[in-house]
Formats: C-alpha cells, sequence, structure tokens
C-alpha cells in the first residue's frame, strides 16, 4: 500500500493513475474523500496534515509516502510515518529550496521540509520540480476574452515540467530504492519564455495569440489580489531578482522513467480542450 498526499492535485491525480496502472494499492489522501473520483485501486481517505495523529489510519500498513512540502508540524508527521513502518518517503519539494537570495517564506518551508525529511531517519528521494505546465491555466480567462495574454517575466526562460512526468519520477522512487537519497531536480526539455509559450498556445489552437509583459508594479498588484504579499515578494524575489534560475534543462525525467519529458507543445495539444 502506498500513501499519496495531495492526491487530487496536478502531480497527486497523476501519481495515482501512474501508481494503479502498475498495479499499486493506494490511499489517496484528500480533503473530501467522498468527492474524490479515483482509478480501480485507489481509495480515498482524509485526514489533516497539519495533525499528524489524525493520520495514524491512514499511515496504518503503508510501506511508501507521498508527501508535499510545508505542513505545520514536518518532524511530527515523519515520526508517525516512520512509526507506521514505512521503507520511504518521496517528498516534493521545489527550486525555491535552491534561492540564493534573502530568506523568504516560500524557501523557509521548502528547505525546512527538505530538513525534516532527511532527519526523518527514513530512505527518502526529494524531489524539486520546475514551474509546472499545468500553470498554463492561470491564463484561461484572457485566452477566452482575446488574443492577448499579458503576465510577469517576459525575459525569463523556464524549463517547464509536465505534472505527469514529475508523478512518474515519484512513482519510480515510491517503489524502488534505487532512489534513496536522491534530490533530483526535474525538467522539461526546453527553456521557453512566457511569450514562447504563448506562441505554441497559439500552433495548437489556431489563433492569432500574442504575448504582452506586465510590468512589474502592475502584475505585483494583480498577484497580491490572489495571494498573501510577502509570497508575492518572494516570486518577484526568484524571478525579477534573479534568485532561482529554473531554465536549466536536466536529464531527470528520462533517466529515472527511460523515456524523454513532454514538451510544451505535447503537453498543450493534449490540453487543447480545456485550453479553448
Amino acid at each position: 500500500m502506498i500513501l499519496v498526499a495531495g492526491a487530487t492535485g496536478n502531480v497527486g491525480g497523476a501519481l495515482v493513475r501512474a501508481l494503479t496502472d502498475e498495479g499499486e494499492k493506494v490511499r489517496a489522501l484528500t480533503r473530501d474523500p467522498d468527492r474524490a473520483v479515483l482509478p480501480d485501486g485507489a481509495t480515498a481517505v482524509a485526514g489533516d496534515l497539519n495533525d499528524p495523529v489524525t493520520l495514524r489510519p491512514a499511515f496504518a500498513g503503508v510501506r511508501a509516502v507521498f508527501l508535499l512540502s510545508g505542513y505545520a508540524d514536518m518532524p511530527g508527521l515523519l515520526a508517525e510515518i516512520r512509526a507506521a513502518g514505512a521503507e520511504r518517503v518521496v517528498l516534493m519539494s521545489g527550486s525555491s529550496a535552491e534561492s540564493t537570495g534573502p530568506d523568504n517564506p516560500i524557501t523557509d518551508y521548502m528547505v525546512a521540509s527538505e530538513q525534516a525529511v532527511t532527519e526523518s531517519g527514513l530512505p527518502h528521494t526529494i524531489l524539486r520540480p520546475r514551474t509546472f505546465m499545468s500553470n498554463t491555466t492561470q491564463w484561461l480567462a484572457q485566452l477566452r476574452a482575446g488574443d492577448v495574454v499579458r503576465g510577469p517575466w517576459g525575459g525569463v526562460a523556464v524549463a517547464t515540467v509536465d505534472p505527469a512526468d514529475i508523478a512518474a519520477v515519484a512513482a519510480q522512487a515510491l517503489t524502488t530504492a534505487h532512489h534513496e537519497g536522491k534530490v533530483y531536480p526535474v525538467t522539461g526539455s526546453q527553456p521557453l519564455t512566457p511569450g514562447e509559450r504563448v506562441a505554441v498556445l497559439a500552433d495548437v489552437l489556431g489563433r492569432p495569440l500574442r504575448f504582452e509583459n506586465q510590468p512589474d508594479d502592475e502584475a505585483r498588484a494583480a498577484m497580491e489580489q490572489e495571494m498573501p504579499a510577502e509570497y508575492v515578494a518572494a516570486f518577484f524575489s526568484f524571478f525579477s531578482g534573479g534568485h532561482i534560475d529554473e531554465s536549466t534543462v536536466y536529464p531527470t525525467v528520462e533517466r529515472v522513467t527511460g523515456r524523454p519529458p513532454r514538451t510544451f507543445h505535447e503537453w498543450a495539444t493534449a490540453n487543447a480542450d480545456r485550453l479553448r
């Protein structure tokens, strides 16, 4: 039995499918088990990741656990996993853990989560994926309103990654011992700027789309409507300040899974109906 946290999210959902396709039994941890739509072989369970004791029934009998970063008591959570007899943990962290800039809440929780895992005594693998291709859905309202997509950091290229490729790497790390002790950056196959990604969407959707760079002050004000100001400041530190670099392409997906990562064009083609 393998427990997957965030089992209805972009990565967690793909991971549940990848594991059950391989015949693994999965406990899918989700906030609302009654609404979860899962493949055969997966069972939805509830629990509060910020209250580790509540998860004892979910952890009972599991041999591996997929975790996200940032919970209030990561050491306590990992202690419960260890007490349940799990053989390994795979943590999804992020490139923020590599930030060279000043402390900020995103870097802080990524680093603290990784430290808790490495100090837990559990065999573990840490994944640091770059920006998800699925973040493109943030442009849906603009795509439906017209042919101009506006956004920040127009000059910043990112090797965006398909969440399904992150899940494929996680599945290998959960089911074999070959990846224990590894910290894996997980990327797509090509760094693209926002304008280049919009050009791919134009090709896939058959539309005359174009990208317009959004000034930092305008982008900051818009983002502060969606998230706390300190998180917005962290993203500007990363991308405007250059304190992380997500442009480097790493061979992780191909080395771990035996196949190359999906290109952004392939992802957009597979999700074209969703993007229209």
